[in-house]
């Protein structure tokens, strides 16, 4: 069913997701996993590492506001990086997966064919979303 979704960031082949550079997510997990084991010793703990996430969609949230908001950036803020912001939310979501056991190529293809299945025609009828 993915196949079908026009998603330019995610495709479904060979039965692999692939991201627009062609690493797969289950690439991204063990990439992430050598790193924490080799540059960073050890994985935190769970708990340390969902506040690190906490903390990371807050600086991603402080960029979206003031780029894409009503709020102006200080100074030389505007050098932050959203790309950046993403990466590291992506990177500590990834040490929680890790941890967990999830699988989050798996996970993720089971969750849009869920809102696939949900969704399928709830914004097609939404008419907030055809001004």
């Amino acid at each position: 069913m993915m196949d079908q979704l026009p998603s330019p960031l995610i495709q479904k082949t060979k039965n692999k997701l692939l991201m627009e550079n062609d690493i797969t997510i289950q690439q991204a997990q063990e990439q992430v996993d050598t790193w924490i084991k080799t540059v960073g010793v050890k994985y935190f703990s769970e708990l340390t590492n969902l506040g690190i996430l906490m903390e990371e969609v807050g600086e991603l949230s402080r960029i979206m506001v003031r780029k894409f908001g009503d709020q102006s950036f200080k100074n030389k803020e505007e050098a932050l990086l959203l790309a950046d912001e993403m990466a590291d939310v992506l990177f500590v979501l990834i040490c929680l997966a890790n941890q967990t056991g999830i699988d989050l190529a798996t996970a993720l293809e089971k969750n849009i064919q869920k809102k696939t299945n949900r969704d399928a025609t709830r914004h097609q009828n939404n008419e907030k979303l055809h001004r």
